[in-house]
């Protein structure tokens, strides 16, 4: 399967301003790609590409005064197939879990495990480990919040979104993560496209996506807490912690988002 992606992103900007972005395909996809990704800046500005502590491929400019405009369309290559799953994958002990693995239990700047341990242990403490208790958090999310774009808000963290119970991808994916962690499940944000593949169309325009993992069974899986069911076509942009990671753009000064634009279709 071919699938055409991309974005156009428009900025106002009073004021010099240096920008760090989190907007191209994850270098795990890249070998997916048919031509060389290349995002494009207007005004042409150097674009410095780094990768960060995450293993995602980010880039920084410094944006002068006026309209900024951020654009990117490629054709990627996809199996075609829903996202794996194991219903037999286990879940490690703390004591066995990879090193590397072991940030991912803790506390993040949106997902607050330490004052929602108490709760998530008494939802979901007598469920079988494994990929079942994962499940079962997926399966509490989608049914206790209700999506909206209206409930989207850059502060709410997973302690928020429990109580007030609306939220947009990123906040079932807070949630379920946090959910997670308290359950001693190493799990972290991911961030990319994924389009109407599939599925009946939404009524929604599209975005990018929000989705998480999970470590189980020697590696990792994706789960999505807003859809529940495997999805096709996914491509992966970044993986985090949480939001504050994978954040599209950070600007060090104000910036006004005047345009924005997302793609995700399947070609032919």
């Amino acid at each position: 399967m071919l699938i055409r992606a991309g974005y156009e992103l428009s900025f106002d900007i009073p004021a010099p301003t240096t920008m760090l972005l989190m907007l191209h395909v994850h270098p795990s996809r890249t070998r997916d790609l048919r031509e060389p990704e290349q995002v494009r800046v207007t005004p042409n500005v150097p674009l410095e590409i780094f990768e960060d502590g995450f293993g995602n491929t980010s880039a920084r400019i410094n944006a002068p005064p006026g309209r900024l405009t951020l654009f990117d369309d490629f054709v990627a290559q996809d199996s075609g197939f829903p996202d794996e799953q194991n219903y037999s994958a286990y879940q490690h002990m703390v004591e066995e879990l990879p090193t590397e693995t072991l940030r991912f239990l803790l506390n993040s700047r949106y997902c607050e495990v330490d004052v929602m341990t108490p709760i998530a242990w008494s939802l979901f403490g007598s469920t079988p480990l494994g990929w079942s208790r994962v499940q079962a958090i997926c399966d509490w999310c989608h049914s206790n919040v209700t999506f909206s774009y209206g409930a989207a808000n850059s502060t709410k963290t997973a302690r928020d979104v429990y109580y007030e119970r609306r939220g947009v991808c990123r906040d079932f994916s807070h949630l379920a993560i946090t959910f997670c962690r308290c359950m001693n499940i190493p799990a972290r944000y991911a961030t990319g496209y994924l389009g109407d593949i599939g599925i009946p169309p939404v009524p929604y325009p599209m975005d990018f996506s929000a989705w998480f993992e999970v470590y189980l069974s020697g590696r990792w899986w994706t789960f999505d807490a807003r859809h529940n069911k495997p999805r096709i076509g996914r491509i992966l942009m970044a993986r985090g912690r949480d939001a504050t990671d994978v954040a599209l753009t950070t600007t060090f000064g104000m910036t006004n988002l005047v345009g924005f634009k997302v793609w995700t279709d399947e070609v032919g």
